[in-house]
């Protein structure tokens, strides 16, 4: 298939994304989600039909005209929405970057990830052609992440592995919730997860915030958290602590397109 004829649909663009991965990234924001996150900062992006079609080589050559501000560790993110929800978009959209040796980071939740040789043979694609993985990790009790996502997440823990057996750099993300996503013993049982993960260089505890909470509202969409707070710094930090995320601070992203052995 012609590079031309692989479209997506792209919720937005950020120029000078500086939280999506190393350096100064070009942010490419999906449309599609299948998850429903209490907590999610995004809703407009979960319908798969909105946002404006884009061709993948056009869509690159957009993010290429800012290359200048990328120096040695930036480049290109995919983010969403969920970007696996448009798969052949991704992979040809990173083809393009790598051709160009572009630093390449895929943001994902991981929900659509399963088992299966048609899915493997699409995913494997996109790995060949993807420099670092972040992903996040929402709860790892399977009820309660359904209730906090309405997806279970063995097929996200199973991604996780996947990715780790395949030399795949990731950064693991998880966002605090007070009285959700915060209680001791689900931390601690996140951490010993990531302990069995050989690629991980990174893991970053998000605090929850409501500064997409307007987007509910306009869209019509009951928020589900109202009233709940945003979680103290002393509350980041024992997640911190609990995440043993200092065991990683002294790990760089210097792969630059390269997977680890």
């Amino acid at each position: 298939m012609h590079a031309c004829d692989v479209k997506g649909r792209v919720h937005s663009l950020e120029t000078f994304g500086l939280v999506d991965g190393p350096g100064v990234r070009f942010v490419v924001f999906l449309q599609g989600c299948h998850m429903r996150c209490q907590y999610c900062h995004n809703p407009e992006t979960w319908d798969a039909r909105k946002g404006e079609e884009w061709d993948a080589k056009a869509l690159f050559d957009r993010a290429w005209r800012y290359r200048r501000y990328w120096g040695k560790n930036g480049g290109l993110t995919v983010s969403g929405g969920e970007p696996l929800v448009q798969l052949s978009f991704v992979t040809e959209l990173f083809r393009q970057a790598k051709a160009h040796g572009v630093h390449t980071t895929l943001d994902t939740c991981g929900q659509p990830f399963r088992y299966d040789l048609l899915f493997l043979t699409q995913f494997d694609s996109l790995l060949r052609y993807t420099d670092l993985v972040m992903l996040d990790l929402k709860e790892m009790d399977e009820e309660k992440h359904r209730a906090l996502t309405g997806h279970g997440n063995q097929n996200i823990r199973n991604m996780a592995s996947y990715l780790s057996d395949h030399n795949t750099p990731m950064w693991i993300r998880h966002v605090l919730v007070p009285g959700l996503t915060d209680d001791e013993d689900g931390l601690r049982r996140m951490n010993e997860f990531i302990g069995t993960l050989r690629t991980v260089e990174r893991v970053e505890v998000l605090p929850y915030h409501t500064l997409g909470t307007f987007k509910w509202k306009e869209l019509g969409i009951p928020y589900p958290l109202e009233g709940v707070r945003t979680p103290t710094d002393e509350e980041v930090k024992r997640a911190e602590e609990l995440l043993q995320v200092s065991r990683y601070l002294n790990r760089q992203h210097g792969t630059a397109g390269k997977k680890r052995a």
